[in-house]
């Protein structure tokens, strides 16, 4: 008999978003900004405590408009590590801009805050730290050296929805965050994202990027009576069924976080005795982190050929996966972008690190087995 298969992930419903989408499709309301959006602004705004909270369609959209907002333009260079997702550098690079790329901390995966000192340059624009497994970047010294050098910091937390640093919600430490809603995030709307502006003389302005260059934002509160063409924006809203999905998400945010750190501390408790014997480690959280357990990975030894390991769990129908190729190897990371110093860590913690599987639901009995699959093949 095959045994059960463990997927990577699985998107976690509450049960209450068809509710919300059939109330807004009987609202007539499908267009962005509406009822339920509303209430997500709302929720951001009370949970972070951003001036200004705003769906978008994706992180992706999120980051796009921050590199507006930060007036990013030909040449602007933006610092940022190679070990993270392409749209943290195609949002600058559509601009013009130049992605810097540094290395990252073996502990966390974070931004190198101590490399940043070197690679600022008169052309440097902004600096865009990326909470790496929910896990906060050292947020205090990056924001030290960014006001120091006049920059802007943007945060990258897609992974980091209900995640913290020294007690402050990650997006709204930087002057702009961003997050991410996508299935394979904490809470999801399919695809979907949002932008935290944390400086109110940002938040008009970004209203009416978000909104086509217009201020049809302003139109709907009666702050004016037509709304026009302000500056060159674009349509980075939702529909509202997107908004109603993710409403019943947000309302469940809480519950879901407790249920993955529960996952996240089984899985870290299992695979302790693997590590005092050297054949992986563990994530590190450092102390003032709280994070979201966004995900649980290994650092395999550079001895274990990871590719090996992975077949050794396919042919028990257990899918883990590696994670990103770094951006400065990339074909366009080479065509848009520069490195700063030495990409030592990236190139060698890239090749080593490995994604179990991760969701809620996943039961102790699935991690048992997972952590004695990942044994004996460790043990080869």
């Amino acid at each position: 008999m095959t045994e059960q298969r463990i997927d990577f992930n699985k998107p976690y419903l509450t049960g209450k978003e068809a509710d919300y989408i059939s109330q807004a499709m009987a609202g007539q309301k499908l267009a962005g900004d509406g009822e339920f959006t509303k209430r997500c602004h709302e929720w951001f705004e009370r949970h972070t405590g951003c001036v200004r909270g705003l769906l978008t369609h994706s992180c992706t959209a999120s980051l796009e408009m921050a590199a507006m907002l930060c007036d990013v333009g030909p040449g602007d260079e933006v610092i940022m590590p190679s070990y993270t997702f392409a749209s943290t550098a195609n949002a600058f690079a559509l601009r013009g801009g130049v992605p810097v790329f540094i290395d990252i901390r073996p502990d966390t995966m974070n931004l190198d805050e101590t490399l940043l000192e070197q690679a600022i340059t008169p052309k440097t624009k902004v600096i865009v730290p990326v909470h790496y497994a929910g896990v906060s970047c050292e947020m205090d010294t990056i924001l030290s050296i960014a006001r120091q050098h006049d920059v802007r910091v943007v945060e990258d937390a897609a992974q980091g929805v209900m995640a913290k640093y020294k007690g402050r919600p990650l997006g709204s430490l930087g002057d702009l965050g961003t997050f991410s809603f996508h299935e394979t995030k904490n809470v999801i709307s399919g695809e979907g994202g949002a932008l935290l502006v944390n400086h109110a003389e940002l938040a008009t302005r970004a209203e009416i990027i978000r909104e086509k260059g217009t201020d049809r934002s302003r139109f709907f509160r009666g702050e004016v009576d037509k709304y026009t063409w302000q500056e060159a924006g674009s349509s980075y809203l939702p529909s509202e069924l997107i908004a109603a999905f993710l409403w019943a998400q947000l309302e469940s945010a809480q519950v879901i976080t407790t249920e993955r750190l529960a996952i996240w501390d089984r899985y870290h408790q299992a695979l302790a005795p693997l590590e005092a014997r050297g054949a992986l480690r563990r994530p590190i959280v450092p102390d003032g982190c709280d994070h979201n357990a966004h995900m649980y990975y290994v650092l395999l030894p550079a001895s274990v050929n990871r590719k090996q390991i992975i077949e050794a769990f396919r042919s028990h129908e257990i899918y883990p996966v590696s994670h990103y190729i770094p951006l400065h190897s990339a074909p366009a990371g080479q065509r848009y972008g520069r490195v700063a110093g030495s990409m030592a860590v990236t190139d060698a913690y890239s090749e080593r690190l490995l994604r179990l599987p991760f969701w809620v639901g996943l039961t102790p009995a699935q991690q048992a087995r997972i952590v004695e699959v990942l044994d004996t093949a460790l043990r080869g």
